[in-house]
């Protein structure tokens, strides 16, 4: 008994230390894997430091004189929607599929989007659920007189400004498209809480559709099986997304571009990837021979 006992220990311990060796050698050899850089951006608008995820594209180099689009990305931190929405750009814009151009990805870490994303509302259950709502005037802010300046200075861009965002980020890029559609070119909006303060932006005359925009301007809009939405009025975010939509043709300019397109195979988890996979395609078709 007392040999059986002791063979045992003996090849535990051996593949003990076999194990030992093997961590060592691979904690020896393994390195970071790096996809992009962390930045960041002290902010007067917002009171606040915020992170920026940035990936930059394959032959990305300073001293070169080759300029890139970029692409704007809210909840844009590493565990939100950077390394998904930063690979589809990666995928899109490899030598054998070139469907989109090499860009830059900024991706904007979430705070509170609660806060950053929302307008003020009327509604008082909203306003007691969500405290720190109704300042996305301030981010807006952040965004054209901080972020924008600071990204063109640090980094190789051209003029091309995509931004990509959904739900509560939806409605963020509804009310700049409203407000300040010049901010960017191209506009990706999936699921928009077009429900917020009980559909008010969709009821406003804005001056969007007076605008005959000075420059060209794509609008993507994407929207999945998602059925009613948390509001004191029941709406459907499909019918909504599809009214924002029609809104924005309504303005019948001709540096404007509008594609409505209705996924009902996802819903408000899955339709972020496959509708910015979507998006790129309606920016960039390719020219079939």
């Amino acid at each position: 008994m007392n040999k059986y006992i002791t063979l045992i220990f003996l090849l535990f311990s051996s593949t003990l230390i076999f194990s030992q060796n093997n961590i060592s050698k691979t904690a020896a050899t393994s390195k970071p894997f790096v996809l992009g850089v962390i930045d960041e951006i002290q902010s007067k608008e917002l009171k606040e430091k915020r992170t920026l995820n940035i990936y930059l594209p394959e032959g990305y180099k300073p001293e070169d004189a080759v300029k890139y689009p970029v692409i704007y990305l809210l909840d844009g931190s590493a565990d939100e929607d950077f390394i998904h929405i930063s690979g589809l750009v990666q995928f899109n814009s490899f030598e054998w599929i070139n469907q989109v151009p090499k860009s830059i990805v900024v991706g904007i870490a979430t705070v509170d989007r609660r806060r950053d994303f929302t307008f003020p509302t009327a509604v008082e259950k909203d306003k007691t659920r969500f405290p720190t709502t109704g300042h996305s005037d301030q981010f807006i802010a952040f965004i054209e007189k901080e972020l924008q300046p600071f990204i063109d200075k640090k980094y190789k861009t051209n003029e091309s400004k995509t931004i990509i965002g959904q739900s509560l980020g939806g409605l963020l890029i509804t009310e700049i498209l409203f407000k300040k559609p010049s901010l960017f070119s191209k506009y990706v909006i999936v699921s928009p809480s077009l429900w917020w303060n009980n559909g008010s932006l969709l009821n406003e005359d804005s001056i969007i559709f007076k605008d005959n925009f000075a420059q060209q301007t794509e609008i993507y809009i994407a929207v999945g099986k998602e059925g009613l939405t948390p509001t004191e009025i029941p709406r459907l975010m499909e019918v909504d997304a599809n009214l924002l939509a029609e809104k924005i043709k309504a303005s019948k300019s001709k540096n404007l571009k509008v594609y409505f397109d209705y996924l009902p195979q996802e819903n408000h988890a899955t339709i972020l990837h496959p509708a910015v996979s979507n998006s790129f395609k309606f920016f960039y078709p390719q020219i079939k021979l």
